[in-house]
């Protein structure tokens, strides 16, 4: 090669100058690699998590967007061969698209989503690209680090992956510790993209600079700052974008949205149909209560637990703060315990005026005690019992919810619940799953419970089931209290009649959920797909 920083390097080995200037070439250019490494994985972890946010079913696009990423960076790497003889402005053309690309991915995801119902296509047609472009990275990197100081492949080899595996372990870090929390997924994968284009063109064109000449180091510095003005402006404009795509999603007012590093949560809000305001919950687009008929659902999935003692009661999910409201309406019950992962959702319950409205406050009340952590984990860990547990979690569609409807959770939870107690289960729609209604009292069978089940009807969601247990081999008694307070829906004669399955909702043959065979998971992807 001529005119190559190894070239001076080599004709004048005795010059520090020359020694220092290389070591600095190389140390910026392994930053380079550093820092890009770090942004390709969190376009892969941005991408995973959207999907398992709008889609459920994190197993599925987890594997989908790996397999087709990892797929197009060899493809990647092979296309980038014949771009080898001009490295500095094939690598800086290939990071522009990336930063842009990348920059852009999840909103260009999350418009198909909400303008077009195409994500899955769209998430794969993106997958490929980045993955291309990610791809091609490393052999022009290769001989990028090649010019500034020859030296045999295998060291060079080591050099290169072992600093873009180190900032891949940033880059994964990052992307649920601070870019989640600080940005949100739509800005944080903008200001990935700005990193990215610094990264790697600026830097690239920087070290390389005399060997540049002046037109292309104009166009590629031109092309950077366009892409840096399009990640900007989009930046700036990212809230506005996002709310008109939301609201595209939703049939009424979005009064409240945010996307925590555990859910999409989203407020709405409707006069339409019953002239007085509806306030409806979603989280991760599925529904969670509608304010005019929420009493029916919490007053199934509260009361019949508490038909017996109820000194000590243990809420888990439910974080909205509404199963404890009609907890707290019994004056003997002393303690509860409320275990809500997502600190933003309990958050939200006690200070958004319309939620508050609805749960009268129940979280600040000081027989409530609210604790943000994985109910899994946190049993593991508890030393109380508890005289009944209601169990409101949202329906098993992806892993993490998974779990919690497994033997295994409901082994712990036999640990934490006193002799005589009673557990209600929260257990989905008997009509349009039945096979994941059916298959989670068989779950809970499996721990040691007799079950009792139920169904009642809630105009917003339709046909809801839930399954009440107790240890032993004694189905409890499906009834209330004698002191119950006032009811709106529940009576002893609602409860019996609850207690008749059509032949079409009556119990199939299905296998109990476990935590390495999440039947729960596969029946409720299958069944929802149906409808």
């Amino acid at each position: 090669m001529s005119s190559t920083l190894d070239d001076r390097t080599t004709a004048t080995p005795s010059r520090p100058p020359a020694d220092r200037h290389t070591r600095g070439a190389r140390f910026l250019l392994l930053l380079a690699v550093f820092l890009c490494a770090a942004c390709g994985l969190v376009y892969e972890l941005a991408l995973t998590a959207l999907g398992s946010y709008l889609i459920g079913n994190s197993v599925l696009q987890t594997s989908v967007v790996i397999s087709v990423m990892v797929f197009a960076m060899g493809v990647g790497s092979l296309a980038a061969k014949p771009l080898r003889h001009r490295p500095v402005v094939a690598f800086a053309v290939v990071e522009g698209v990336l930063a842009l690309v990348g920059g852009l991915s999840v909103l260009m995801l999350y418009a198909a989503f909400a303008w077009l119902q195409l994500y899955m296509p769209a998430m794969i047609v993106v997958s490929l690209v980045v993955g291309l472009l990610i791809g091609a990275e490393i052999p022009l990197l290769m001989t990028l680090l090649q010019r500034i100081r020859r030296q045999e492949a295998s060291s060079a080899v080591a050099d290169m992956f072992a600093v873009d595996y180190i900032g891949a372990l940033v880059g994964g870090l990052c992307f649920p510790l601070f870019l989640l929390p600080t940005f949100g997924q739509l800005q944080g994968a903008l200001v990935v993209g700005v990193v990215n284009a610094v990264a790697g063109v600026i830097v690239v064109v920087f070290i390389f600079r005399r060997q540049t000449g002046r037109l292309v180091k104009a166009g590629l510095l031109a092309g950077v700052t366009v892409v840096l003005a399009a990640l900007g402006t989009t930046y700036v404009l990212a809230d506005d974008l996002e709310v008109t795509a939301r609201q595209h999603m939703y049939a009424d007012p979005i009064i409240h949205s945010e996307t925590t590093q555990y859910q999409d949560i989203v407020v709405t809000r409707s006069t339409a149909f019953t002239g007085k305001p509806d306030i409806r919950l979603f989280l991760n687009g599925d529904l969670q209560f509608s304010s005019v008929d929420e009493y029916r659902y919490h007053e199934s999935l509260v009361h019949p637990a508490l038909s017996g003692r109820r000194s000590n009661v243990l809420i888990l999910g439910g974080g909205d703060g509404l199963a404890l409201r009609e907890v707290l309406r019994y004056e003997d019950v002393r303690h509860v315990t409320l275990v809500e992962l997502d600190p933003a959702m309990t958050r939200l319950a006690r200070t958004f005026e319309p939620l508050r409205g609805l749960n009268r406050g129940s979280l600040d009340d000081p027989r409530a005690k609210v604790v943000n952590a994985d109910a899994f984990t946190w049993l593991r860990e508890a030393r109380q019992r508890y005289d009944a547990v209601i169990i409101d979690f949202p329906d098993p569609d992806s892993a993490s919810l998974a779990k919690l409807y497994s033997v295994e959770f409901y082994d712990l939870l036999r640990r934490a619940l006193a002799p005589h107690g009673q557990v209600m289960v929260q257990s989905g729609s008997p009509f349009f799953a039945p096979k994941t209604y059916w298959s989670i009292a068989k779950t809970i069978e499996t721990a040691g419970y007799a079950t009792t089940e139920f169904q009642i009807d809630v105009p917003s969601f339709g046909n809801w089931g839930f399954v009440l247990a107790a240890p032993g081999t004694e189905a409890p008694p499906l009834r209330l209290a004698p002191d119950a307070p006032q009811l709106r829906y529940l009576d002893e004669a609602v409860l019996k009649a609850a207690t008749v399955f059509p032949l079409d909702r009556r119990r199939t043959d299905v296998r109990p959920s476990t935590l390495m065979d999440p039947a729960v998971l596969e029946y409720v992807q299958d069944e929802w797909r149906d409808y």
